[in-house]
């Protein structure tokens, strides 16, 4: 969502000329399932774009779209050991390749890449915070921590981007871009992929029994990753007696260091799908979609539910709540709350008229504001790069 009337805005003064770009993250899942789309714009717009982050299953379907990666090893912990060998690799990359500009995402390697860039002489350093690791939960000792990492990072940081305005309004208040460029640019999805269900319900018949799921059950979704931050345990626990089936996307990266997610918490009315390449099909085939985490950026597993047109069920935590209107597309319940999620859920899906309303309302805010393509040229504009030459 771009930043709110009256925000500080701008278009960088930087030629629009060709550029050598470094797109950085952490993990290949990252690069391909969210920064990908901006890959592609920028290679489009005539620039030398390279993905660069750890080796992994997903650096090959980059590679078959014809971008370039690189692999190298960055850790998603607290190793400083670790951390100063991937420093080492990154000012070495760096100042071999010569990149006119290095993007950076996820909080290690935009840290390091920053730290890295500025040491190697990087004229550009832009950093996309996909949603700050602190949050108002946080000890405060913690929370304190990781405000100083931000602001360090900051002092080598031309262009700080975040995706929910809620995040570029804390930057600014705690200073954490050292240029003062901050600007919320919202997240996206394509709405070409994530239409509602168009068919005679044969699809959705199809996936039900796949899933073994009765095709007059009351169908919740979730996608993320499978572990305790996404809200998996309250909400395994909220689906104990629903009249309701719970359909759960997604896996535990090996790189993970949050919790797991106990099987012996797992009711009988949950099915466990693993990765799923089908999302589109699965939220077509559902009711309701639930997102209950602890902390989250400005989710793009909401916008997908939201454009397809079902209701969301969210805590009220930052990103969630600036996509979802509360009683208008759908509910927000209380972080870590399996009762408050459970009478939720209750109340939906006991409930079609309102699910159906809700899910109007969410389509039709998702597609004024959160259009991928959108979410992209405002990127390039503001980094001057839609024009090289």
């Amino acid at each position: 969502m771009p930043s709110k009337p009256g925000a500080k805005t701008f278009v960088l003064i930087w030629p629009r000329k060709y550029m050598k770009i470094c797109q950085l993250c952490a993990v290949d899942f990252t690069l391909y399932h969210f920064i990908l789309p901006l890959m592609r714009a920028e290679q489009e717009a005539g620039h030398d774009v390279i993905g660069v982050c750890s080796d992994g299953p997903w650096m090959e379907k980059i590679s078959a779209e014809g971008l370039r990666t690189m692999a190298l090893p960055i850790a998603r912990n607290l190793n400083p050991v670790q951390h100063r060998a991937s420093y080492r690799r990154l000012v070495r990359l760096f100042r071999e390749e010569r990149f006119d500009m290095v993007h950076v995402h996820t909080p290690i390697a935009a840290l390091l890449g920053r730290l890295a860039a500025r040491r190697a002489g990087v004229g550009k350093i832009v950093y996309t915070a996909h949603g700050f690791y602190f949050h108002e939960r946080m000890a405060l000792w913690k929370r304190a921590l990781f405000i100083a990492l931000e602001k360090w990072g900051g002092r080598y940081t031309d262009v700080l981007f975040t995706q929910a305005e809620e995040d570029a309004a804390s930057a600014r208040r705690l200073g954490l871009c050292r240029s003062g460029v901050i600007e919320a640019i919202g997240n996206g999805v394509d709405p070409a992929r994530f239409l509602p269900a168009v068919d005679n319900g044969e699809a959705r018949r199809r996936l039900r029994a796949e899933l073994e799921t009765p095709e007059n059950a009351t169908v919740i979704m979730m996608t993320g990753r499978m572990v305790a931050e996404k809200g998996y345990p309250e909400l395994f626990a909220a689906m104990a007696g629903q009249d309701a089936i719970l359909w759960a996307a997604g896996d535990r990266l090996a790189s993970d260091h949050a919790a797991a997610v106990s099987a012996a918490a797992i009711p009988d009315n949950v099915r466990l799908l693993g990765h799923r390449q089908d999302i589109p099909d699965l939220l077509r085939a559902a009711d309701i979609f639930t997102l209950p985490s602890h902390r989250e950026g400005m989710p793009r597993s909401i916008i997908e539910a939201m454009m397809v047109g079902l209701p969301v069920i969210a805590t009220n935590i930052r990103g969630s709540r600036e996509e979802v209107v509360a009683g208008e597309t759908g509910l927000l319940v209380p972080v870590n709350d399996a009762k408050s999620l459970a009478d939720a859920i209750r109340q939906l899906a006991g409930d079609p008229a309102s699910r159906q309303s809700m899910g109007e309302a969410g389509r039709a805010r998702a597609i004024e504001l959160y259009d991928e393509a959108k979410v992209i040229a405002r990127q390039m504009e503001r980094l001057g790069l839609n024009r090289a030459s």
